[in-house]
Formats: structure tokens, C-alpha cells, sequence
């Protein structure tokens, strides 16, 4: 059976990035995670244009891959502010303080996880493992993990962020 390539949905040259991310991966649907990461880090969120290109690229059901996009706590379908705060919510850190550190921040900032601040400065988040548990409670800041996170002191590391 003849396969016909989708038109990506707009002319937006960051397409091409994640079309040779496909092509890499022979457009095969094993490749679903894969691109999905391209998708994300290219346009920083997976909108509904997007899952549905990448669903017909690699032929394979549209409910497939928005599971997969929401299963993983790594994908959001929500355009995310300037900088994140990823809370780990597991065990060890939830025992540890962890929802000290989201209510800290949740009331300094008015926003409740998965939200992102009127100003598109800062995006709360929350993980329900993170894989750090000798570090609880963790923080991801920016993509950089940090230990022992106390809410003053996640406060004053966003408040370089916002106070800029």
C-alpha cells in the first residue's frame, strides 16, 4: 500500500526539525515518543494541530498518540511560561515537604499546578516522581534538579526569574 507524506500543518520551518526527526525514524510508529519530544522541545507544547499531524506522519490512531502525550508528564498540551518549576509530588517528597513548597509558591504567584502566570513568566508543574528521592524534596527549575528544597528557598530562585 502506496503511503502519501502529510503536509505539515503550517509553513513554519520548525516542521522541518521535526519531519527529519520522522524521516530518521523511517516515519515508523514506533518512533511516536520520539517525535513527540521533537515536537515539544521544538514548539514547546503539543497542540491539537500537532498531534494530529504527527498521528497521520506515522499512521497511527489520533487516541493513541493523545494518550501517549498525556500519559507522560513530560508533554504538555498547554503553551508553558518563560521558565517552569517542576514540584515532585512522590513519596519521599511528598513525606519530605513537597507540598509546602507548591502551596508556597502556588499563593506568592497565584497559581495552582499546571497553570502558568498571567505575566507567561513562570509555569508550576508537578510530577508524581521525578526518580530523585535521596534529593526530597526536589525541585526542577529550568530543567535543573535541585535537593532539599525548602519553600523559601524555591521562592527566592523564582524570584530571580520574575524580579528580572
Amino acid at each position: 500500500m502506496h503511503f502519501t507524506k502529510p503536509s505539515p500543518p503550517s509553513d513554519d520551518k520548525r516542521w522541518r526539525i521535526v519531519e527529519a526527526t520522522m524521516r530518521r525514524h523511517g516515519y515508523d510508529h514506533n518512533a511516536l515518543i520520539e517525535t513527540l519530544h521533537s515536537v515539544q522541545q521544538t514548539f514547546g507544547y503539543l497542540d491539537t494541530e500537532a498531534l494530529q499531524y504527527v498521528a497521520k506522519a506515522l499512521r497511527v490512531p489520533l487516541s493513541k498518540v493523545y494518550g501517549v502525550a498525556t500519559f507522560y508528564h513530560f508533554f504538555t498540551l498547554k503553551p508553558q511560561g518563560e521558565h517552569t518549576c517542576v514540584v515532585c509530588m512522590g513519596t519521599a517528597c511528598y513525606i519530605k515537604g513537597a507540598p509546602h513548597v507548591v502551596a508556597a509558591i502556588s499563593e506568592k504567584y497565584q497559581i495552582q499546578p499546571g497553570e502558568t502566570t498571567a505575566d507567561g513568566k513562570l509555569s508550576l508543574l508537578t510530577a508524581r516522581c521525578i526518580g530523585a528521592c535521596g534529593l526530597a524534596p526536589a525541585v526542577v527549575f529550568d530543567g535543573e534538579v535541585a535537593g532539599k528544597v525548602t519553600p523559601e528557598e524555591a521562592l527566592q530562585r523564582i524570584g530571580r526569574w520574575t524580579d528580572q
